[in-house]
């Protein structure tokens, strides 16, 4: 008999929903949106229901998997985990812990996926990555700007005379925020779009603002320089609750406002009426992820910071430099989960150039790399690179529900559970303050088991299995210790399935920042790098050569139906690279839909099928990221390992190239 069971969405994603399930026969049926949930309300997307499809797909992994000469034999759990603790004891005792890599991102946003780094911690420590393809850059600047990242509540924007949405889809990658737009409008705001490309939210916009991609903060710098002309600061902010302005005042001394709009490709009468726009308060920024993965990535959102605070939208109901909501995760105890107390040594490498660093690592050299919660051969940047340093460890361990890019190239691969074949708890960072519960829901296929499972018994084996010695629940009370003391109980969370969190709906009402000074900082004085007008690495402006033999700007944006690489070999049909360009491109060259063409640069190249942005920025190109090797390779053959500004971001955007049509 069927039954409908209320559960959550585990991805890495901005809306956080929560879910009816329907289960029968012990097999999902049918994902839907849970109608009670305070934010989503019934509705989720697309890859949000993919998630039944890959629960019960027949490509999943259902036995550990060996590589014996080349090919992958089944083999038993106790075989696969007698053999990699083996191997994790001699290599400790030959080398030391850190000849181990931990290759882990966010493909589960399940809270207990963090157990992982309580292995390796209670192993000793390990080699670690640091920083984040995603937001890395952004976070770090909003922390040099405010001393967090905080974003106002959902249904402050309510409050909006003014909503400025900066290079963030909202329609395809954050759809509850979009209907609030709608809603928003409804009620007499006004809707300023700034994107390369005219895309979904944009054709709801009062106004569209096209800007050449990773000119953004130059953008945020002209409207500043205007509200200054102007006198349309706030002035009381500026001397009362900050540092720095002056410096910053003297920055802009450096540039003209023409010479802005050259860089930005936006005239100066759109900066002036921007001018207003933030002047006529309260207006609220909107940022998304794809402004700062640049070069010049920290620099771009400190800007825009300063762009909001210098014109008093900060601590406002209705306002807000609205990044990212890291008071969300804050919220729970992290460290007694992970135990970061028991580890005994650590190396750190970025995760934009963990390939790198593993082909060039000494004392110790890598001698295992275990892959959690990711597909890096696809979502690295420079994939030629990843491939080459993941091939060459003398073990690649990888932890999958499919045999992924990365899991091809393993020695050992451990099937693990979806979301519905075990239970956590989710919540985002990003946007709600809200968390959801998720109950198991099915059993597990074949001999799939859950992370948790997986590190138990290798901690067992390795002498250190007390650590472990806990059910789910009891792991997931220790991380609710800090909310327990606010009265937000976890057996309240089970029973409700979904709770508000205790976190600030407008943050820095008080104007009592987290910064060393106590005042939000337009220039750090604590040592971090100075503000500046930087550019992406990779434009005419800083590199006038490379732009001249590829000339046009690539975006990898978020896909519509896969959150990142997981769902590709799911969609079914016949799937293709898709090359979107820009009109100026197709007329340029003579390029028309559907032609093939290849796109190349100094680092790589991917080949595709055409399709023509009719609105978007010249000479600006977009292909998707996530895209598996069987259906035209990763676009990460043409992206940069490179670190943003301030070194905790990728710089995936800050990447030109060239295309040409084939046969």
């Amino acid at each position: 008999m069927a039954q409908i069971r209320q559960a959550a969405c585990p991805l890495n994603c901005w809306d956080s929903c929560g879910f009816h399930v329907t289960v029968e026969n012990d097999r999902v049926t049918k994902v839907e949106g849970d109608p009670s949930h305070p934010i989503t309300q019934g509705k989720i997307c697309g890859r949000g229901r993919m998630l039944e499809t890959r629960t019960n797909s027949a490509q999943r992994l259902l036995h550990p998997l060996k590589k014996i000469n080349g090919q992958f034999e089944q083999i038993s759990w106790e075989q696969a985990l007698n053999e990699i603790a083996e191997k994790l004891r001699d290599i400790k005792e030959t080398y030391g812990s850190t000849a181990v890599l931990h290759s882990h991102d966010y493909a589960n946003n399940g809270l207990l996926k963090n157990l992982d780094q309580r292995f390796f911690n209670c192993y000793g420590g390990v080699t670690e990555l640091y920083g984040s393809l995603c937001w890395g850059a952004g976070i770090e600047a909003q922390q040099w700007d405010f001393g967090n990242a905080y974003s106002h509540g959902p249904d402050d924007v309510y409050n909006s005379k003014n909503i400025i949405v900066w290079g963030r889809n909202v329609a395809r990658t954050n759809m509850h925020f979009y209907e609030k737009l709608l809603e928003a409008k409804k009620r007499g705001a006004k809707l300023f779009v700034i994107d390369p490309i005219f895309n979904a939210t944009a054709k709801i916009a009062d106004e569209y603002i096209s800007i050449k991609p990773g000119m953004d903060g130059l953008l945020a710098a002209g409207i500043i320089k205007e509200l200054l002309r102007l006198r349309l600061e706030d002035r009381k902010f500026i001397e009362e609750s900050s540092v720095g302005f002056e410096d910053v005042d003297q920055l802009l001394g450096s540039v003209t406002l023409e010479e802005i709009s050259e860089m930005t490709e936006v005239p100066c009468e759109v900066m002036t009426h921007l001018a207003h726009v933030y002047a006529d308060k309260p207006t609220a920024t909107f940022m998304g992820l794809g402004l700062q993965r640049y070069q010049n990535g920290g620099n771009t959102i400190r800007l825009i910071d300063a762009l909001v605070a210098c014109s008093g939208n900060i601590g406002m109901a209705g306002g807000g430099a609205n990044y990212a909501n890291l008071q969300v995760g804050q919220s729970f105890v992290f460290e007694e989960l992970t135990l970061a107390n028991r580890r005994q040594s650590r190396r750190q490498f970025s995760i934009m150039k963990q390939a790198e660093e593993v082909l060039k690592a000494t004392n110790p050299e890598i001698q295992m790399i275990v892959v959690t919660c990711g597909n890096p051969v696809t979502q690295v940047p420079d994939t030629q690179v990843v491939e080459k340093a993941f091939s060459s460890v003398p073990t690649l361990v990888v932890i999958d529900q499919f045999m992924t890019d990365t899991a091809q190239l393993a020695d050992y691969v451990l099937p693990t559970t979806t979301a519905f074949e075990e239970e956590d708890i989710y919540f985002s960072s990003m946007y709600h303050h809200y968390v959801n519960y998720g109950p198991k829901l099915v059993s597990a296929p074949g001999e799939a088991k859950p992370d948790l499972w997986i590190w138990t018994e290798l901690a067992k084996r390795l002498g250190f299995g007390a650590d472990f010695d806990y059910t789910r629940k009891q792991f997931l009370q220790m991380s609710f210790e800090r909310l327990e003391r606010k009265g937000v109980s976890l057996d309240t969370l089970m029973e409700q399935h979904t709770l508000e969190l205790p976190v600030t709906a407008i943050p820095w009402q008080d104007r009592k920042f987290t910064t060393p000074s106590g005042k939000y900082e337009f220039t750090a004085r604590t040592g971090h790098e100075p503000l500046t007008l930087a550019v992406p690495e990779e434009s005419k402006w800083r590199n006038p050569q490379l732009a001249e033999k590829y000339p046009y700007n690539l975006l990898t944006i978020h896909p519509m139906r896969s959150n990142h690489s997981q769902n590709y070999h799911l969609l079914g049909g016949n799937l293709r690279l898709k090359v979107e360009v820009a009109q100026n491109i197709a007329d340029d060259l003579g390029l028309q839909k559907d032609d093939m063409v290849r796109v190349w640069n100094g680092r790589g190249a991917v080949t595709g099928y055409l399709s023509i942005l009719p609105t978007s920025h010249p000479n600006t190109i977009n292909i998707d990221e996530g895209i598996w090797k069987q259906f035209g390779g990763s676009v990460n053959h043409l992206t940069s390992s490179s670190e943003s500004d301030n070194g905790m971001g990728s710089t995936l955007y800050d990447c030109l190239v060239n295309i040409e049509k084939i046969n």
